[in-house]
């Protein structure tokens, strides 16, 4: 048993530090880096800001060190504690894949010849941005579940919780929309591989970049930090109805009510657009970030973010309801 726990321990000190020094993370201390800098020059070329004044903002204590980005750190750290435990106990991506190629073996009985649907050149680029694609559309239809299903959105309100936000918050989750999401990836990327396996075989790769998918990789090195930020970068209007800019995001988190339910996308805005949830940004609105205007004093404890929301979820239930 303390063999068992000393290891555990040991692979919670990984995970906890691969959070930041691995570029597959979001986090990853280079995406955050190219992100300071990307808003350096925002609001120089901009905004005509002085250095002094840039620097003041990137770094302002009362964003990086408030009451709300302090919680974002205490659930990064105890949500991989909680997770770490979790996930070897669910289906891997591989043993899901494995079904979905024997499912499609036994419904059309033979497999395609090697070569013959697509040049093994196209393969990994089809592949990749079939799995990019498929991703961020599983990431922004179950981002919409959260918010249109009650009991799903007493988790999710713990990420919209958040007063000020840093690259962390996009892990300020509940344990219970961390595991979604969790689930999510492993249905993604299962059904990618496996239908692409069964296709087209050995030609399938991953074009990638440091480890990283690379058009994920493109995402993550041109600001994907800067949309939990405090710095309202925006985008033409014409490329904010394909791409989600930092500022429709921040949007996404306001407390006005004409920003609720708008920009559930994560990369692409197209999903939103299609679905009548697109909202462009407003350069000139300043926003407010959080559930609403009002501000409960326990809103950011650690008891209110865990405990609260199995509350609301059960309350949210149909037979649970007065009638």
């Amino acid at each position: 048993m303390e063999i068992v726990f000393t290891d555990y321990l040991s692979d919670l000190y990984t995970s906890v530090y691969e959070t930041v020094l691995n570029p597959r993370k979001r986090v990853f201390l280079g995406y955050i880096l190219l992100a300071l800098i990307i808003a350096s020059l925002w609001l120089k070329l901009r905004e005509k800001n002085r250095a002094s004044t840039i620097v003041k903002r990137l770094f302002s204590p009362r964003i990086w060190w408030s009451t709300s980005a302090k919680a974002d750190y205490q659930l990064l750290l105890i949500n991989k504690a909680i997770l770490l435990a979790i996930v070897p106990l669910l289906i891997t991506k591989m043993a899901l894949a494995t079904v979905i190629f024997q499912q499609l073996y036994e419904l059309t009985g033979s497999r395609p010849l090697p070569g013959s649907l697509l040049p093994d050149w196209a393969v990994p680029i089809f592949f990749t941005l079939f799995l990019f694609v498929l991703d961020d559309f599983a990431r922004y239809f179950l981002h919409m579940l959260m918010h249109r299903w009650p009991f799903l959105w007493a988790f999710h309100k713990v990420h919209h919780s958040a007063r000020t936000m840093t690259p962390f918050t996009v892990l300020r989750t509940h344990p219970i929309e961390g595991l979604l999401f969790t689930l999510r990836s492993i249905l993604v990327q299962a059904v990618s591989i496996g239908v692409f396996l069964f296709y087209f075989g050995d030609q399938v790769d991953l074009i990638t970049v440091l480890g990283v998918n690379f058009a994920v990789f493109i995402f993550n090195v041109t600001g994907s930090n800067l949309r939990h930020s405090h710095i309202a970068i925006h985008y033409w209007r014409w490329l904010e109805r394909i791409l989600i800019s930092p500022a429709q995001h921040q949007i996404h988190h306001s407390t006005r009510v004409r920003h609720f339910d708008k920009n559930f996308g994560a990369v692409l805005a197209i999903w939103d657009w299609i679905g009548g949830s697109l909202h462009l940004s407003e350069p000139k609105t300043k926003l407010r970030f959080g559930v609403s205007d009002k501000i409960d004093v326990d809103e950011q404890t650690l008891k209110t973010l865990y405990l609260r929301p199995f509350q609301e979820c059960w309350s949210a239930l149909p037979f649970t309801r007065k009638r």
